[in-house]
């Protein structure tokens, strides 16, 4: 596998019961891409988004997950070393996936955790140069003056940005995002649209956001991969998804959620 490919997945099934998440899924994602994963409700874009780090088995019969060049998941088995792939992952989670009793910062620090003896994170025994980078990544994504507050004290959107910001201190080569704006207002869910689109073209890290949201699906991610029924039904630029494939991906009841100008 070429170098630059952050994941191959090829002929991927997930099949829960009597119901197939995934059917026959092929894609490839460049490093440094960012891609918005769209699709009515369960049509496999969580399912997807889980089997790349390898949180969801797919169907032993057939299928492959490369990761970084290297194997993550084959007929339904998963690699012994599977979290070392993960710490190259950040994973952020529609329900933030913050400790509300801590503070901020010390949810943040959670990054830095893979890179410490367990006791020293446990006691709170963080090197400077840690702490450096944490208030240098809540900073980035705006949040450095909430850094000693409790968690869940702040707003969702708040919470969300300090959830990107945690991938940063763990050092993600990757941030898998699912439905990371799905419960937020317009304004937050512009903030953490934002934050996670300067990270990709500053930093080209490489972003998969799962999103319910269609117009910004459009705005933020230049390519855009809808799923429909387990199958991919459209893998191209933003500007290709007009009124017609939309249509197709989700039904006509699609014009009455879409604006106008999506842009």
């Amino acid at each position: 596998m070429a170098a630059d490919i952050a994941f191959a997945v090829c002929g991927v099934s997930k099949t829960y019961g009597g119901r197939q998440a995934l059917n026959h899924v092929t894609l490839s994602v460049a490093k440094g891409e960012m891609i918005g994963l769209i699709g009515p409700s369960g049509s496999g874009k969580s399912t997807l988004l889980r089997a790349l780090t390898g949180l969801v088995r797919i169907d032993a019969d057939a299928g492959t997950i490369s990761a970084f060049d290297a194997p993550l998941q084959t007929h339904g088995r998963v690699i012994d070393k599977v979290q070392a792939v993960r710490a190259r992952i950040g994973f952020i989670f529609q329900s933030f996936n913050l400790v509300g009793r801590l503070s901020l910062f010390s949810n943040v620090m959670v990054g830095a955790l893979a890179k410490l003896p367990v006791w020293r994170g446990m006691l709170g025994l963080w090197p400077a140069e840690d702490k450096a980078r944490a208030m240098q990544a809540l900073a980035r994504v705006g949040v450095a003056d909430y850094a000693g507050q409790r968690a869940n004290t702040l707003s969702g959107g708040q919470q969300q940005r300090g959830a990107i910001a945690r991938t940063l201190v763990q050092g993600a080569e990757v941030i898998l995002a699912d439905e990371p704006v799905a419960s937020l207002d317009p304004v937050a869910a512009r903030k953490v649209m934002g934050a996670l689109q300067e990270l990709n073209r500053n930093d080209r890290l490489t972003v998969i956001v799962t999103l319910h949201h269609v117009e910004y699906a459009i705005r933020y991610c230049p390519r855009i991969v809808a799923l429909k029924a387990g199958q991919i039904v459209y893998d191209g630029p933003a500007k290709g998804l007009d009124r017609k494939r939309l249509i197709d991906i989700y039904g006509p009841e699609i014009d009455d959620i879409m604006p106008e100008d999506p842009s």
